[in-house]
């Protein structure tokens, strides 16, 4: 059976391709022009949070597509939405690839993506986003970056 989109799914949709094309063509005003003013996000990176301001910083993520040498990619996979009324949530798995500045090999990593939208003035909007990864409970912690769907 073939699910049809509705029209807000659709549009809620394209705020996640608007990120991979961001990441692929290094604009991070395209990136965070999807965030609310009031936004909160939680990266892979430190700190914990970020809100409002901070979360769109544009400047700092330049900085951080800086520490990239060649493309970088990010891909959504298995992507469910949710919509009622104006609020709405996406949960899926994401990919990023890239190769880092003054490495010869770039990695490839998959996480697990939470977005919360409202739509304000007409347009849906991230007011929440939070990426993360899970760890190796074997008492090592480390973050289990090898993992795929």
């Amino acid at each position: 059976m073939t699910r049809t989109l509705t029209q807000d799914e659709a549009a809620i949709r394209a705020t996640f391709t608007e990120h991979e094309e961001g990441m692929r063509l290094r604009d991070p005003a395209r990136i965070v022009a999807r965030y609310a003013e009031d936004v909160v996000t939680a990266t892979l990176a430190p700190p914990l949070r970020n809100t409002g301001p901070d979360a769109r910083d544009v400047e700092s993520l330049a900085g951080w597509m800086a520490g990239f040498a060649g493309p970088i990619t990010l891909e959504h996979r298995d992507l469910t939405v949710v919509v009622s009324g104006d609020v709405a949530f996406a949960h899926g798995l994401a990919r990023l690839a890239a190769v880092p500045v003054g490495y010869p090999e770039g990695f490839s990593m998959w996480m697990r993506t939470t977005v919360g939208l409202q739509r304000r003035d007409g347009r849906w909007l991230v007011t929440h986003a939070h990426d993360s990864v899970p760890f190796h409970m074997d008492g090592s912690f480390l973050a289990a970056t090898d993992l795929e769907p």
